[in-house]
C-alpha cells in the first residue's frame, strides 16, 4: 500500500467514522487526498468487518457536505477575488472557476447535483454556488444527494473488490472523461431545450 493509502488507513483505524468524515472534508479542500482512494479503501474495511456500510456512507457524506459548505461559504462571503487568492491551495484557478460559472449559467442549480459525481468538479462547483448566492438549504440538499450517490458507489466498489480496491482509481479516469463529455453536451443543449419549452 502506498503512502497516501497507508495514511488514510491509519486515520480511519485511529478515528473510525469520525476519521472518515474528516478525510472527506479534507478531500474537498486539498488535492493530495482524493476520494477515489479514501472511499474504496473504506469499502475494503467494510468488507473486512471493520466498518458498517451504512454508517460509512453517512460519515463520508457528512464529511463531503461539510467540506463543500466551506467552499460555498468562501464563494458567498469572500467572493471570486478571495477564492482566486488562495486558489493554489484549493485546486482552483480562474479557468476552472469560469467553467463552473458557465455550467451554472447554462443549467442552473441542478448542475450541483450532477457535478457531485464528477471528480474535481465535485469540489470546485461549490464555489460558484456561493458566489451566485444559491440558497443554502437548496445547496445542502443537492450536495447531500449527489455526494451520497458518489460515496455509496465508491464504497460499494471497495466492498466488492476487497483487496483489489485500488482498481477503482483506473476506472474513475475513464468514467470521468465520459461524464465530462456528457456534461458538456448537456450544458450546451440545456438553454435550447429551455427556450423551446417557453415557446
Amino acid at each position: 500500500m502506498d503512502g497516501i493509502g497507508a495514511w488514510v488507513l491509519d486515520v480511519i483505524a485511529a478515528l473510525g467514522y469520525v476519521g472518515l468524515a474528516l478525510l472527506l472534508v479534507a478531500e474537498n479542500l486539498f488535492p493530495p487526498i482524493p476520494s477515489e482512494i479514501v472511499l474504496p479503501l473504506a469499502g475494503f474495511l467494510v468488507g473486512r468487518g471493520d466498518l458498517v456500510l451504512w454508517l460509512a456512507v453517512i460519515a463520508a457524506t457528512f464529511g463531503s457536505v461539510a467540506g463543500a459548505m466551506i467552499l460555498y461559504a468562501l464563494g458567498r462571503y469572500g467572493g471570486r477575488k478571495l477564492v482566486l487568492r488562495y486558489g493554489r491551495f484549493l485546486r482552483v484557478d480562474a479557468e476552472s472557476l469560469d467553467r463552473a460559472d458557465e455550467w451554472f449559467r447554462r443549467c442552473g442549480d441542478w448542475v450541483m447535483l450532477f457535478a457531485r459525481v464528477v471528480p474535481f468538479a465535485r469540489s470546485v462547483v461549490s464555489i460558484p454556488a456561493g458566489t451566485m448566492k444559491m440558497p443554502p438549504l437548496r445547496f445542502i440538499v443537492l450536495t447531500t444527494i449527489g455526494s451520497g450517490v458518489w460515496n455509496t458507489l465508491l464504497i460499494g466498489a471497495g466492498v466488492i473488490l476487497g483487496a483489489n480496491w485500488r482498481e477503482v482509481e483506473g476506472w474513475i479516469g475513464s468514467y470521468s472523461n465520459a461524464v465530462l463529455v456528457a456534461v458538456a453536451v448537456a450544458a450546451s443543449a440545456f438553454p435550447t431545450i429551455r427556450q423551446l419549452r417557453k415557446d
